[in-house]
Parts: structure tokens; C-alpha cells; sequence
């Protein structure tokens, strides 16, 4: 079995805080996410019957959708959903060849398709059903937080972020040190009550998702009274009917 880093004051740890307010479940972050990650660092990321009955492949993303509420206080909420990076990694600590493991430097976890055997314990031993296997390589892959792109010093600095955050198009995903209080994301955890996805499991994922602010009740539309509707809507009935009169005489 695998052992995890001893904890280090002050370290980083990268990971990411999702907006479940502004997410619009558009799939861009999955796409891209696909895309960047095909040619990078976990390259192929392969399909399985793309077109058939049961397509299936390997996603690092996937974005789940629902219905909360009911009637006009109803909204739709989407749930993007990854890797978390969890501090205390049980798919790192069930690994019996160490392919699986978290970098102590910024809490990463990641892993080596050198030592990977395809046994799968990874997987069902994470509880958020982040792991994904790739049946024509026979490994594991997940998300790296795209560890190729956000330490590639050769990209602008403001390009050195996950490829799912470059694409959002709402900017619901932030990246940052979730280990620095003063950081960027950190604050944004603090003022808008960032949580963690399911704590009782004892993971302490390192991600964080910022729940959907909630909304005023509609106003409700002033009525119009039939007289006044009738009123309105008489001048204009009898200039249709004068122009159609018109046309058709000529």
C-alpha cells in the first residue's frame, strides 16, 4: 500500500472552487478539459463506441444536472464534478504498487501509468467516483489540475490554469492555493460559505464548491383590465382592417 505525505506547514494546496450559482452546465469545461488533456500530460483520453448504443470513454469532467424546488421557487442546478485532491486520499493509500499517489510540495495526486496495474482499487475506494479507467491502455487516469500547463513557464502567467478554468465561460471555476488563507480562492470560500463535498467520508477533498445564492420571489405582473386591454387593442384592430380593405379593393 501506497503511504501519503507527511503533512508540511504551509504548503500548497492547489485545487479548485466552483461556483454552483453561475455554473450554466454548458460542458465547455468537459470538452476542453478532453481536448487539452488528449494531447498533455495523461495523453489519450480514448472513446469507446462514440456512436453506437453505449458510448462511453474517459472524462476527467463530467457535469450532472437537477431540478431543486418546486413550481416558481424551482431552479436548475449543475453539479460539475472531478478529482478533489483530498488530503487524505484513500484511492493513494490503497495502491499496492504505488502508482497512485500526492505530491507533498502541492498536494496533487496523481498517477505514474509506469507502475498503474488496471487492478481498480483506486476507484473503489474513492468515494466520489472520481477515477476513471482507461480500458485500451489498461491504467488508471484522472484529473491532474493539468499539472503540464500550470507550471509550463514558456504560457503567459495568466494562461496558467487548469484548461477547465480557461474555458469557462461564466467563470465558475477558480483555481488557487486553497492553503494560503489570503488567497484569492480561499477568500471567495470565506465570504461566500464554500463547502466541502461530503465531509463525513474523512477524504478532506481539497476542492470547494460555492452553493447557488438565493433568489428574490418574482413580481408579480400588474393585470390589466379588460376595458382598458379592449381600449388598447380597437385603434389598432381597425387600421388592420382598414389597410386590408384597401388591399383588397384595388
Amino acid at each position: 500500500m501506497t503511504s501519503l505525505p507527511k503533512p508540511v506547514p504551509g504548503a500548497k494546496k492547489l485545487g479548485l472552487v466552483i461556483d454552483l450559482d453561475t455554473c450554466v452546465g454548458c460542458q465547455a469545461c468537459a470538452v476542453n478539459c478532453k481536448e487539452w488533456n488528449t494531447s498533455g500530460h495523461m495523453a489519450p483520453l480514448p472513446d469507446l463506441d462514440p456512436y453506437g448504443a453505449h458510448p462511453d470513454g474517459v472524462w476527467f469532467n463530467r457535469i450532472h444536472s437537477y431540478e431543486a424546488g418546486d413550481g416558481a421557487a424551482g431552479r436548475s442546478v449543475h453539479f460539475p464534478r472531478s478529482c478533489l485532491h483530498c488530503e487524505d486520499a484513500p484511492c493513494v493509500s490503497v495502491c499496492p504498487t504505488g502508482a497512485s499517489y500526492k505530491r507533498a510540495e502541492d498536494g496533487i495526486v496523481l498517477v505514474d501509468a509506469e507502475l498503474c496495474i488496471g487492478c481498480k482499487l483506486c476507484s473503489w475506494a474513492c468515494p466520489y467516483g472520481a477515477r476513471e479507467f482507461d480500458e485500451d491502455a489498461g491504467v488508471m487516469k484522472k484529473c491532474t489540475l493539468c499539472i503540464d500547463r500550470i507550471y509550463n513557464e514558456t504560457m503567459p502567467a495568466e494562461e496558467r490554469v487548469p484548461a477547465c478554468v480557461a474555458t469557462c465561460p461564466t467563470k465558475a471555476r477558480h483555481f488557487g492555493d486553497l492553503g494560503d488563507p489570503d488567497s484569492e480562492v480561499s477568500r471567495l470560500v470565506a465570504e461566500r460559505g464554500g463547502y466541502e463535498l461530503m465531509p463525513e467520508q474523512g477524504c478532506k477533498p481539497v476542492n470547494r464548491y460555492l452553493p447557488p445564492r438565493p433568489r428574490a420571489a418574482p413580481t408579480p405582473a400588474t393585470p390589466i383590465s379588460a376595458p382598458q386591454t379592449a381600449a388598447a387593442v380597437t385603434p389598432i384592430a381597425n387600421r388592420l382592417l382598414a389597410w386590408a380593405d384597401r388591399v383588397l379593393s384595388r
